[in-house]
């Protein structure tokens, strides 16, 4: 599967500053992991990414850059980072246009409830934003370790 959104725009937040980026802009010259989740300081989407951001170094030695996005404002990823010192850049894409183009957003039971989240996933990329792998509907316990030992 081939994602093709090269003219659609989200806004990244990086260590230093935040941006308006093409999509195309944000993909590695080898292959990149964009990493779903639902919420921003929340306990088990703060635990997968400081599990993640812990091995950054490891994935880059593997020539892997991680990105995570989330629906949550750039206010929100600017605290989140900050509260948890994570070293990864966030993007913020509250229109769910990425999450939409990967079937990320969709109906969970919550509480027998049904509503409209975000279902934690990752994808590997290369650099032609073709979908090399892809996890789905992860937990996030371990998920960042799996990820590491499988690529």
């Amino acid at each position: 599967m081939k994602i093709n959104l090269e003219n659609k725009y989200l806004v990244l937040t990086t260590n230093k500053e935040e941006k308006i980026l093409k999509l195309k802009e944000i993909i590695w010259e080898n292959k990149t992991i964009l990493y779903f989740y639902p919420k921003d300081n929340t306990p088990w989407c703060s635990l997968e990414n400081k599990a993640f951001s812990d091995l950054k170094k490891e994935f880059e030695n593997k020539w892997y850059k991680l990105v995570w996005i989330s629906k949550d404002s750039i206010e929100s990823h600017k605290k989140f980072k900050e509260k948890y010192a994570l070293k990864n850049d966030l993007i913020s894409d509250p229109e769910l246009i990425l999450h939409n183009e990967l079937w990320v957003y969709g109906e969970k039971n919550n509480y027998w409830k049904i509503v409209k989240w975000v279902i934690r996933s990752s994808f590997i990329i290369d650099k032609d934003w073709n979908i090399l792998k892809e996890y789905r509907n992860v937990k996030a316990t371990w998920h960042a370790e799996k990820v590491f030992r499988e690529n």
